[in-house]
């Protein structure tokens, strides 16, 4: 069962999602945040006071109930699917066609995978990478002894992005703009599945999590952090598709080499000799 202070931190990281950006508090709600603050700054040791304080009952009356927070992985999911759905950021741009593609695969995931934004594929089938991009993923991830169900597989923008009434199948990526009203849909993703690592498939996916303009081969081959978790950054799949070398698939492949090291994978020796 949540205690009251980690369902008051779920409450209060939810409310950028609803455009809330400011709260007000009581007195005795201000005394209790100030309360676990110092408590986190003392190693997690109560803070002494000449009067003894009831945080709990206190503060009962400043934050959500407990059912009025989702509780599982698979409800914030939900919760944040419905929100995404209408998110006033992105469908305020009007740069973003109209249907949402969501995610795909396990919320209790160790690996999770982050791309652009979904394309004519996606947004047929409404799934993240169905396409030829998504097909090259999966042999990827067959090839690290894995299946789709197994990860979690989402996208830095929701939409596809517009190219006007004669777009028909052809595809861009999102803009800067795009990326930012998106941005905090991906960040609640990653709040409620707490993977073990995180793969960013592609610039574009660098540039949001990471906030790196930098290209993809200045940045592969080394470990950054999102939310405290480890973060790999490598060529999206569709790049595979354009420049089908045994050079670039051994750049690709050595990233998941050490994602696979990272997660405590066995290794076989076939694995460690590919492209070799």
């Amino acid at each position: 069962m949540p205690t009251l202070k980690q369902l008051t931190v779920e409450a209060l990281s939810n409310l950028p999602m609803q455009g809330i950006t400011s709260v007000g508090i009581d007195a005795e709600a201000r005394a209790i945040l100030r309360e676990w603050m110092l408590t986190a700054r003392n190693g997690g040791k109560a803070v002494q006071h000449s009067t003894p304080k009831e945080p709990q009952a206190a503060a009962a009356t400043a934050t959500p109930t407990h059912a009025d927070v989702p509780q599982t992985v698979e409800e914030k999911l939900a919760w944040l699917r419905e929100k995404a759905q209408g998110w006033k950021a992105a469908r305020a741009l009007g740069t973003l066609r109209d249907s949402m593609v969501f995610a795909t695969g396990s919320p209790h995931a160790q690996l999770m995978l982050v791309g652009e934004a979904p394309g004519y594929e996606e947004e047929l089938q409404q799934e993240p990478f169905v396409g030829p991009a998504g097909q090259k993923l999966t042999q990827i991830l067959a090839a690290m002894g894995l299946q789709r169900a197994q990860v979690y597989i989402s996208n830095i923008c929701k939409f596809r992005p517009s190219m006007g009434p004669q777009q028909h199948t052809a595809n861009r990526a999102p803009s800067d703009e795009e990326i930012a009203a998106c941005l905090p849909i991906i960040q609640a993703e990653i709040r409620a599945i707490r993977p073990t690592c995180i793969i960013c498939l592609g610039g574009t996916a660098a540039r949001g999590l990471l906030g790196h303009a930098a290209s993809v081969a200045s940045q592969r081959g080394k470990w950054f952090e999102t939310q405290g978790i480890p973060t790999r950054v490598t060529y999206h799949p569709s790049y595979l598709l354009r420049n089908d070398t045994i050079s670039a698939r051994r750049a690709v492949w050595e990233d998941m080499l050490a994602v696979m090291h990272k997660l405590g994978m066995t290794i076989t020796e076939k694995q460690q000799n590919y492209f070799r």
